[in-house]
Parts: C-alpha cells; sequence; structure tokens
C-alpha cells in the first residue's frame, strides 16, 4: 500500500513523496484548462505573458486552473470559458473536450484538460486579473509558423502545447 507524505504546502503547490517519488501537486486547484480557439477568418488566438519560473515571456494558448477562484466544484469547460475571456476578451458559442493528458507525468499528478473554442466573438480587451499581464495574439493560421519563428528568434519561450493545438487545427481542415 502507498504512503502519501507532503513535504511541503505553499498556498499554490505541495511537494508530495508517494512509494519513494517527489513530485508537485496543487493546494489550490483541481484541474487545468488549454484552450484551443480559432476566429472565424482562422486565426489561432495565443497569450503571452511573464513566466517567473523561467524567468522569461512566453507564448502559450490562453489557459487557466480550474477551482481556484470558483470552488472545488468548477467544470472544466466553464474554467475554460471563463479563462478565455479573462486572458483575452473572446467569448465562446461552444466548447468542448479534446483530450486530457498529463502536462509533465514525472514531475506533477496535474492533467490538463485540451479544450476547442468555436464561434468566438470579442467582448472584451482580455489581458488577465490583476496579477498577470497577458498580451493577446491573434494570428492567421497560415502564418503562425513564421510569427512563433519570429517570436523565438526575439528570446521568447514558445509553449510546446502551441504545437499540439496547430495539429489538431490541421486535422480539422484536412
Amino acid at each position: 500500500m502507498s504512503q502519501l507524505t507532503t513535504h511541503f504546502k505553499g498556498k499554490f503547490l505541495s511537494l508530495v513523496e508517494n512509494d519513494h517519488w517527489e513530485y508537485v501537486t496543487r493546494s489550490n486547484a483541481h484541474a487545468v484548462v488549454v484552450i484551443v480557439a480559432l476566429t472565424g477568418d482562422h486565426e489561432i488566438v495565443l497569450v503571452e505573458q511573464y513566466r517567473r519560473p523561467v524567468d522569461q515571456r512566453v507564448v502559450e494558448l490562453p489557459a487557466g486552473l480550474v477551482g481556484d477562484q470558483h470552488g472545488p466544484d468548477e467544470q472544466a469547460l466553464d474554467a475554460a470559458r471563463r479563462e478565455l475571456i479573462e486572458e483575452t476578451g473572446y467569448q465562446a458559442d461552444s466548447v468542448e473536450l479534446v483530450m486530457e493528458s498529463p502536462s509533465s507525468a514525472g514531475m506533477t499528478d496535474e492533467i490538463v484538460s485540451f479544450i476547442r473554442a468555436r464561434g468566438l466573438n470579442r467582448i472584451g480587451n482580455g489581458g488577465g486579473d490583476e496579477s498577470e499581464d497577458i498580451v493577446t495574439h491573434v494570428v492567421p493560421l497560415d502564418q503562425v509558423d513564421r510569427w512563433l519563428v519570429q517570436k523565438r528568434a526575439d528570446g521568447l519561450y514558445i509553449d510546446p502545447k502551441i504545437f499540439t493545438a496547430l495539429y489538431w487545427l490541421s486535422q480539422e481542415s484536412g
């Protein structure tokens, strides 16, 4: 029988050990959503923000925690709708789960729910909440490869989940 030991519990993260394997778990939320959003003009919606753990600005898909502000009963699809508006100013007519997968299976128990958002309407500016400094980028899908190369050349990190989203989007149109 496995024995779970908590070595450290912080406001947002905890370090736990289970059968001699140390890993990180979230203290303040129960899941993560990552949103794959494409406008009616075939533009992918991306965000850019400073990430303290890597001390760099990172280009990412819009994403957020489930249950961090709206309690343990918040559902992933509801969180995806909320985070998309908060980070980008876009509201989706529909959202659906594409898949769930570990974010880094050797380091954390975090499971990421990839959510496909459709029927986007711009209803606000986005930019995140008071603790965030998010820049929204709406990039034509047929130019996104060059755009990402330029962002890397400018010194930004590119979250690899973007490439997963681009694959799924290519399958939709293919």
